[in-house]
């Protein structure tokens, strides 16, 4: 069965640090697109951070720039999200999203929310004091 599994929330102060972890089972991420979204409450899901299929490269949404990185473990078949400089409006559950290569142009970005076909089901990060 093809999964992937999130680990790693938990309740951290403004300013700490958490990693979150996605694990793959039944397939090889190495060649697949692997997203992470988060949802706060009663708004919608917003997108954090990817990693390319094409080539491994991370993109990054403004609001987390520079605080978290997305990192990749081959030989352990699991993605990271290092989040540094936690503040509040962190606070929310975290997704991983997983995607096979399509092996053309779309290879080059990454997916759109709808695009993903395999997830998680989150993970729990509150930052607060």
């Amino acid at each position: 069965q093809l999964q992937v599994v999130e680990s790693g929330g938990g309740l951290v102060q403004p300013g700490g640090s958490l990693r979150l972890s996605c694990a793959a089972s039944g397939f090889n991420l190495d060649y697949y697109h692997i997203g992470w979204f988060r949802q706060a409450p009663g708004k919608e899901l917003e997108e954090v951070s990817c990693i390319r299929a094409s080539d491994g490269s991370a993109y990054y949404a403004d609001s987390v720039k520079g605080r978290f990185t997305i990192s990749k473990d081959n030989a352990k078949n699991t993605v990271y999200l290092q989040m540094n400089t936690l503040k509040p409006e962190d606070t929310a559950v975290y997704y991983c999203a997983g995607e096979p290569p399509h092996y053309n142009a779309f290879d080059y970005r990454c997916p759109g929310q709808h695009q993903y076909t395999y997830w998680g089901q989150g993970t729990q990060v509150t930052v607060s004091s």
